[in-house]
């Protein structure tokens, strides 16, 4: 908590917070929103806002939250905190109330559910964070494409894009350090150079990393504007009815399942998914996705929210799968883009896995049996 005894200063204080309340909401009216809203962060007041015309225009852009009484204010912010804290997993939660660095009022806790009262004071004590040291290692690379700006690697399956936790080795990352040495962009620090954008552990195909920051920022700003052209190939269950279409729907984290996502129309950020199809084996349809965003998890979310969920994909479809598959049927073939330097476009592809390919086979023979 931050006392000022002082004028003047708290448009300047903001910089510092995660969350603003405004005051003067449940009175004549709410004090300066903008003040806290050019720093980015949520902004939340009472319900008389309505002569205070930038107050209704962050409403309108979702930077911005009304409540009513207290029962709202306190699920909006259960809300913000659980999405800023979603990497803290119950069973990590659960490991430090057993550890006893959770308390209740000065007592320490011994077990979880306790059922909170107004006024309650928690207190949480986290363990000093490991450092994760990335190491480089010498792990073969299939690269489609290098020059001094940016390499292009056809990811395999399994195998994940930078470390985490539970992957601290095995990854691009890992492998980049050591092809490239020190040449990757700083942007996103020590854990993740060079990387741009990712996909998914069990999704094969073309990826992008940038060697220095400058084209670090020129990718970046391509994928924020939606111009890199980016196609998949997926197998979905079911037999789709139209030939080709569009899913517009917004994706946001499943408020019931932490580690999925799903369509959400109040909370989620717009998603465009394009698909066309390839070739009809009955049960499985064989298709092509073109995004125009690229939400997590997106064409998996999108897929499964029309009733075609990819093969393989345990998490938004069948818990069964009737093949031996490693994770979803998911391939990045294209990647399309301005070259930082050049200015050209520059379009690689990624062949099919040798899976992918065996899959088809066994789906034509079944279809035509």
């Amino acid at each position: 908590m931050l006392i000022i005894d002082c004028f003047g200063l708290l448009s300047s204080i903001y910089r510092y917070g995660e969350i603003a309340y405004i005051g003067g909401g449940f009175g004549v009216g709410i004090h300066n929103t903008l003040e806290a809203a050019v720093y980015g962060i949520p902004v939340i007041f009472g319900p008389k806002y309505q002569k205070f015309m930038e107050a209704v225009q962050l409403l309108e852009a979702k930077g911005a939250y009304s409540i009513k009484d207290y029962d709202e204010l306190k699920t909006l912010l259960d809300r913000f905190l659980a999405d800023q804290y979603e990497e803290y997993t119950r069973s990590f939660l659960q490991k430090l109330i057993d550890q006893g660095n959770v308390s209740i009022n000065g007592i320490s806790v011994k077990k979880s559910g306790i059922k909170l009262k107004e006024n309650d004071e928690v207190s949480v004590t986290l363990p000093e964070p490991q450092p994760l040291e990335v190491v480089a290692e010498d792990i073969p690379l299939d690269i489609l494409y290098e020059d001094d700006d940016v390499i292009l690697i056809n990811k395999p399956k399994g195998m994940v894009v930078h470390p985490a936790a539970g992957h601290t080795s095995g990854t691009i990352v890992n492998a980049l350090l050591y092809h490239c040495k020190d040449s990757l962009s700083g942007i996103n620090g020590v854990i993740r150079p060079g990387i741009v954008h990712r996909i998914d552990m069990d999704t094969t195909g073309v990826i992008i990393a940038c060697k220095n920051d400058a084209s670090h920022n020129c990718i970046a700003a391509q994928l924020k504007e939606h111009s890199i052209t980016r196609r998949y190939y997926a197998i979905v269950h079911g037999n789709l009815k139209e030939d080709e279409g569009v899913i517009d729907a917004p994706i946001g984290r499943d408020p019931n399942n932490r580690k999925r996502m799903a369509i959400n129309h109040k909370n989620g950020k717009n998603a465009v998914t394009h698909y066309k199809v390839l070739e009809r084996f009955g049960r499985f349809t064989w298709i092509e996705c073109r995004l125009e965003t690229g939400r997590t998890h997106q064409i998996r979310v999108h897929m499964a929210s029309i009733g075609h969920p990819l093969l393989g994909d345990a998490l938004y479809g069948p818990a069964k799968c009737p093949y031996q598959l490693q994770g979803q049927t998911l391939h990045a073939y294209v990647l399309g883009f301005i070259h930082p330097s050049t200015g050209e476009y520059m379009e690689f592809q990624a062949p099919l896995p040798d899976y992918f390919e065996d899959l088809l086979k066994k789906l034509r023979q079944s279809s035509a049996g």
